[in-house]
């Protein structure tokens, strides 16, 4: 059995020294066929064992980290209909669309027109649904195309073919609906909820602008830089008594003022077409008067855009007073920026948004915004941790003197009069 041995090693040394690379059953001392087939199998054998080891050290290495529900990690095509579908919660619908399943539908089924299955951008068999699962989870969560692709078991250009449609098919199909000038009697109602709300009378909105970051094309840099240095794109937009949207203007560069961004909007020219308000006007104090805007310092004072006094030690009691009560009435739309940005953070940074696409997505959010908030969709208050971030203070530029017109002087003073005599009790209109 020794002598065996050793003949056994002299032979595999030789076979060593003398060439690794030469395959057994070729070359002169060429092996049989069984011994051949006996040292493939043998080959193959070992080298099944070493990918099984690597495999399972893999599993061992990956097996500290674990998910706290098993939905998370599941990255297959079907995981819409198998789990968000059947397993989701009300908060799990609330968390990652901001709305609940019954809103999230109702908004598939107004949607269905815009969004055929005979869309050439869209794979027949991606359900309607699906499309606008990815396109709300972008918009309310900001996640990546490709962090987002897997979960829904699409592509990255599918996720952003999906929230292009998408967007388009709400700003088409929805605006109509939500985002619209009211009529006469809306108008009548909106200042009767300005005034028993925030005890503002003769009011039907509150007018600002948002910055929305965003990454400018480096050919229009410049033009895209606001007055704090950081790039954006503006949006003017009016609110009701109860924060919901009416009118918006989208996608001015950030370097525009807000007086200029107003002149350009269409509100202005509904304004000075006079179709804010009825005509004959109604009366405010014995007096027919415009429906008027609160605005702040930013905005020009017009017979229908208030804005406060500048704060100095000349103003009287009933004028501080005045800016007291618009202050207040005018946060409506600073608490209605603050949900929207919090409900749709896509809007707190546009990376992976078009120029060209940016007005549509806006619009889209203003919309989505009015929809949740008419139908009562829960809000949870921590989504508004970080939605002002520090390190972007809002621009703040005064309107320049030369748009201020002489007769809106006399309807600020007469709303001094009507805090001064009339109070909370009474309206003063008639």
């Amino acid at each position: 059995m020794r002598e065996r041995l050793v003949v056994l090693l002299c032979a595999l040394a030789r076979r060593r020294a003398g060439g690794r690379r030469a395959m057994p059953g070729t070359g002169a001392g060429a092996w049989d066929g069984p011994q051949r087939r006996a040292w493939l199998r043998h080959y193959y054998s070992q080298r099944q064992k070493r990918l099984m080891t690597l495999l399972i050290a893999r599993r061992r290495r990956t097996s500290c980290y674990f998910y706290p529900r098993a939905w998370p990690g599941v990255r297959v095509a079907d995981w819409w209909e198998r789990v968000v579908l059947k397993e989701f919660s009300p908060r799990d619908w609330l968390e990652k669309f901001r709305m609940s399943k019954e809103t999230f539908f109702y908004i598939c089924n107004q949607l269905r027109p815009g969004l055929a299955p005979h869309s050439a951008h869209f794979h027949p068999t991606l359900p309607l649904e699906k499309r606008v699962a990815v396109a709300l989870w972008h918009l309310a969560t900001n996640v990546e195309y490709q962090t987002l692709s897997p979960l829904f078991g699409v592509g990255p250009s599918t996720v952003q073919t999906c929230v292009r449609e998408v967007s388009y098919a709400v700003v088409l199909l929805l605006k109509p609906l939500y985002l619209r000038l009211p009529n006469e009697k809306e108008l009548e109602n909106m200042v009767r909820i300005f005034r028993t709300r925030w005890g503002f009378p003769h009011c039907i909105g509150a007018l600002d602008s948002l910055h929305i970051p965003i990454h400018p094309p480096l050919r229009l840099s410049a033009d895209y830089c606001n007055g704090q240095g950081w790039h954006s794109i503006l949006t003017q937009a009016t609110v009701d008594g109860l924060g919901q949207f009416w009118d918006v203007s989208t996608a001015f560069p950030g370097s525009m003022e807000n007086s200029a961004v107003l002149e350009s909007s269409s509100l202005w020219v509904l304004a000075k077409e006079g179709r804010l308000c009825p005509n004959p006007p109604k009366h405010f104090m014995g007096k027919a008067q415009k429906y008027v805007l609160l605005g702040d310092a930013t905005y020009p004072l017009q017979d229908w855009i208030l804005k406060p006094y500048q704060e100095d030690e000349t103003l009287s009691q009933r004028q501080l007073q005045f800016n007291y009560r618009l202050k207040r009435a005018h946060s409506v739309i600073e608490n209605a920026f603050l949900r929207l940005k919090a409900r749709w953070q896509i809007l707190l940074k546009c990376d992976d948004c078009s120029l060209e696409l940016l007005p549509t997505l806006v619009l889209a959010c203003c919309i989505l915004h009015n929809v949740c908030e008419a139908h009562d969709s829960p809000f949870n208050q921590e989504w508004l941790e970080g939605t002002e971030p520090t390190e972007l203070p809002k621009p703040c530029q005064p309107a320049p003197t030369a748009m201020e017109d002489g007769r809106a002087e006399q309807v600020r003073e007469l709303m001094c009069q009507y805090f001064e005599s009339c109070g909370e009790g009474r309206s003063g209109e008639g």
